[in-house]
Parts: structure tokens; sequence; C-alpha cells
């Protein structure tokens, strides 16, 4: 049997109590996910980002799997045994400066990442090489970051790892997510985008294109997608009847003002000096 097959097996089972041989497999599928053979969320034929539902099933499983205890630290914390802070070597090739950052067991963080303290990343995350994840940032579970991303200081990009069929936030290659941003609820952020500052997208929110005049919003079929190279910014939009017209108020709104051409490329350049 493979591993998804013998991991789907111990799900089913729905045990209270687990044995060592349980243990064993589901480290083997931790294991897995630390070197990025298994993720939350893939891309399929068509370029559409899926949830791995057996995937994120197995992730819970450790919660329900593991007992709370004492982790050894810098700082005494209490956790599920099944999800310690993430142990790294020197082979690992990822930079990682001190001062208080964490990355938990479970996630897959690719050679060349740069970790700026203080950071962290939850379980089920995937974070591809050169990567630069900034002070007071967050990738939450399942999280799907892509290659050369710089996630700007306390940029948040949330995790889902329940509903289980629920698609992940993705953030693909080349993406810059500015400070103080927030990307949650299963938004995708095709590649080459740019989230000025202060940007916050979730799946209620619409975002106003106005090279294109289009508006973009998520639907009970697919989550709200950021289109390849858009370079969003804060926005609002006037409220149009009752008392808020009557008051002069106005909604928050995502706009995209341009896309991404050689002057935004220089403005948003990570210099390789810093990796």
């Amino acid at each position: 049997m493979t591993l998804r097959e013998r991991v789907e097996a111990l799900i089913a089972t729905d045990k209270t109590e687990y044995t060592s041989e349980d243990r064993t497999l589901w480290e083997q599928f931790k294991a897995a996910l630390n070197r990025g053979e298994v993720r939350a969320a893939e891309r399929d034929e068509t370029g559409r980002w899926r949830a791995n539902v057996w995937v994120k099933r197995a992730i819970l499983l450790g919660f329900r799997m593991g007992s709370l205890t004492e982790m050894d630290s810098e700082w005494r914390f209490f956790e599920k045994d099944t999800y310690p802070r993430r142990a790294f070597s020197l082979s690992d090739n990822v930079r990682i400066v001190p001062g208080g950052s964490s990355i938990r067991d479970g996630a897959y963080v690719a050679p060349g990442v740069v970790c700026m303290p203080p950071m962290f990343v939850n379980v089920g995350a995937y974070i591809d090489a050169g990567t630069m994840i900034d002070s007071h940032a967050l990738v939450g579970s399942c999280a799907q970051i892509g290659k050369r991303v710089h996630l700007s200081a306390a940029a948040q990009v949330g995790g889902v790892l329940e509903p289980v069929g629920a698609t992940p936030v993705v953030i693909e290659d080349d993406v810059l997510v500015g400070g103080g941003c927030g990307v949650y609820e299963g938004t995708v952020v095709r590649e080459g985008a740019v989230l000025a500052s202060g940007t916050i997208l979730t799946g209620s929110t619409p975002v106003y294109d106005i090279p294109r005049g289009l508006v973009y919003r998520s639907t009970e079929e697919s989550p709200l997608e950021i289109p390849p190279g858009a370079v969003v910014v804060p926005g609002a939009r006037a409220i149009e009847k009752g008392a808020g017209r009557e008051w002069g108020l106005s909604l928050y709104a995502p706009v995209i003002v341009k896309y991404r051409d050689e002057k935004t490329n220089q403005a948003v350049k990570l210099e390789s000096s810093v990796r």
C-alpha cells in the first residue's frame, strides 16, 4: 500500500488511542511533509489550485493523536507531542536569523529560504526556494508559497486547514506581499503580482481592476484570484445608497491600478546580498 492508502486507512478507524505502529506511520507522513513530497494543495492540469483532502485530514489526525507535553526550547512551551518545533541543520541551507522565529514540524521549507525574526510558519505550509519571510510575518497552516516570494514585515498569509476540502491561500512565484498585508480565505495570488502595503484580500472582498475594467470576486466554485503581474493597492468605494451615502461613507476596496512593468520590477527587486 502507498503512504496515502495507509494513512487514509488509519484516519478511517477514528481511533481514540494509537499504537506505536500508528505513530510510526504518522511520523512517516510528517517527514514527507517536511521534504515537500506531499502538499496540502497542488495545481491541476488546468492550472487551478485544488486541496489535497487526504493531506489535510492527516494533519488534523496529528492533533487528535498527540498528547500535551513540555518541549525543550530556549523558552518553555507546551504543545502536542506530534508537533514540536521543526529541527533544522546547516545542511538544510535555510537561513533562520536568531530572535524568536519558529517553524512547526510538518512544514516544507526549501533551501535558500530566509527567515527574519520573529516569524512563524505553521504545519502543512509549503515554502519554495528563494523566498524571504520578513519580521512578524505569519504563514498559516497549509498555505502554499512559491519561489522568490517576499513576505514583508507583518504580512499575514492565512491558513485554511478546515474545512478539509477548502483550498488554502496560495501565493505563486515572484510575488511581493507588502508590509502589513493580509491574504485570507483561500485567495490565490498569481505569479508576479504585487500587493502594496496594507492590502487586505478575503473571500468576501471584491477587487477592482481599473486597467481591464473588471471586478474579481470569489464564488462557491472558485476562490478570489489576483491575476498574474497585477499591482494591487488599498482603495475605497463610495456607498451609493441609504445612510452611508448621506454621511459620505466609503468601504474598503482593493484596487488593481496597473500591471507589472520594468519600473515596478526595479522598485520591488530583492537584493541578492541579503540572502
